[in-house]
């Protein structure tokens, strides 16, 4: 289901079928340094990712992540979208991408849109984004954004320092 779409890029609901897909983006480079290790090991392991990430979060909170393809050749490139963390009392912005789209203002692109369909459309008051602060070019992204530093907090299993930032 078409979420939204941007000059270059379209925005669609995780299907199954999208599994080989997830597949490879969990298992980069960037992701694996600046997520993390989701233990996504073969088609299986990342259908099992999307029935429990995205698909769950579509039913229970209406909004999740979404794949990101590029308009002019149907591939998909990315994800981004929100995610309600336990943890975390606001909505959280999420975006990855295949490390031959990184820097190409992809990112900006569709989180912009995304951002805007948050307000307008799910109504969200107050998003939020976490991140690795190694990670300069999402810190960088999300300041461009209009998001604002706020504080550093303890996350996760490891409980690893992540800068929050909010909008």
């Amino acid at each position: 289901m078409l979420i939204l779409e941007t000059e270059r890029l379209f925005l669609r609901k995780f299907e199954l079928i999208d599994a080989p897909f997830i597949l490879e983006l969990l298992n980069t480079p960037t992701w694996l340094q600046f997520i993390g290790d989701k233990g996504v090991r073969n088609l299986d392991d990342a259908e099992n990712y999307l029935k429990n990430g995205s698909l769950k979060s579509y039913e229970e909170n209406g909004f999740g992540f979404y794949l990101v393809g590029e308009k002019s050749t149907q591939k998909p490139i990315g994800m981004c979208g929100f995610i309600k963390r336990q943890e975390l009392e606001d909505v959280d912005l999420g975006f990855a991408f295949l490390p031959d789209y990184i820097g190409k203002g992809f990112g900006y692109e569709i989180a912009k849109a995304i951002l805007k369909y948050g307000k307008d459309v799910l109504k969200l008051s107050r998003i939020i984004a976490i991140v690795d602060p190694r990670n300069t070019a999402s810190n960088a992204l999300l300041q461009k954004l209009g998001f604002v530093f706020e504080k550093t907090i303890p996350f996760g299993e490891k409980k690893d320092l992540l800068n929050l930032y909010g909008i």
